[in-house]
């Protein structure tokens, strides 16, 4: 488990793109590489990604944002869609003031990260797929695992989510089920039941699976072999159709970008730290 030192964010400062509110946090990078654009969770706050952000070079710029509903942004009167945000993904990268990314999604994230990379692909330079999948296409977690999973209900009661972190997290959440409340609750607002069912219902009958082969960026995919959530056989579909992925299997459970990251962050720069070789296709 890390055992890195929190460091204190950046200030957070809010961004209004297509008349959503978006809580952003930035740290300012040395130049040398493009910025890591940081994609969330369902539910989870910007702050959650924290322990790994403090994990990496701080000569490394990183982006973090909430979605609507989340964390600090502004709880949506519209739902959205995989579709529709990516597009203003692009537009809050706009307001920054960054032409190119890296990009890391994790879980719910890695789905919006794959749909960014296909719509914007010449803004994701590099991409790193985290504990996720294809979307409705995909193999499921058991069905105890997802009824879990529709409610926001282990980001409003810490005691909840600990009596369920190792049963739904997996890895070193077996053991330490009491991290699952202090990670899931270092946000400054509550998850809102609107914002997170919207989150929820923006993959609804969305999936990358017929189109993988047309990601072209390079791409890291990282799995624990211990994930309730997501079994690892969607992310060597992912390995097996993307055309220039990678696969790493470690092992843990679906927060070990998190709970491990002074052994996951590493590997991460490793793989963004190389040389171009792939043409931008």
């Amino acid at each position: 488990m890390s055992t890195s030192a929190r460091r204190p964010d950046p200030p957070a400062r809010t961004v209004v793109v297509r008349g959503r509110r978006l809580r952003v946090v930035e740290r300012v990078g040395d130049g040398s590489a493009p910025p890591l654009l940081l994609l969330n969770g369902i539910g989870a706050s910007l702050e959650l990604l924290g322990p790994f952000v403090d994990a990496l070079d701080p000569a490394r710029g990183v982006i973090r944002f909430d979605v609507p509903g989340i964390g600090g942004s502004a709880t949506p009167v519209l739902p959205y869609h995989m579709t529709t945000f990516a597009p203003l993904v692009a537009q809050l990268l706009d307001r920054l003031g960054h032409d190119r990314v890296d990009v890391l999604g994790i879980s719910w994230g890695g789905g919006l990260a794959q749909q960014f990379a296909l719509q914007c692909r010449s803004r994701c330079r590099r991409l790193v797929l985290v504990a996720t999948g294809t979307g409705a296409l995909m193999v499921p977690a058991r069905p105890k695992v997802l009824a879990r999973m529709v409610s926001p209900r282990r980001h409003r009661d810490p005691g909840y989510a600990a009596r369920i972190a190792g049963s739904i997290y997996g890895g070193t959440m077996r053991t330490h089920p009491e991290r699952a409340a202090e990670l899931l609750h270092t946000g400054r607002s509550e998850t809102s039941l609107r914002g997170y069912l919207y989150q929820l219902a923006a993959g609804s009958w969305w999936t990358t699976l017929p189109v993988l082969p047309l990601l072209r960026q390079p791409t890291l995919i990282l799995a624990g072999d211990d994930d309730p959530i997501i079994p690892v056989v969607n992310a060597k579909i992912l390995a097996r159709l993307l055309p220039h992925a990678r696969l790493h299997l470690y092992h843990g459970g679906h927060l070990a970008l998190v709970t491990e990251a002074d052994e996951l962050a590493p590997r991460v720069e490793a793989f963004l730290d190389e040389p171009d070789q792939i043409g931008r296709d």
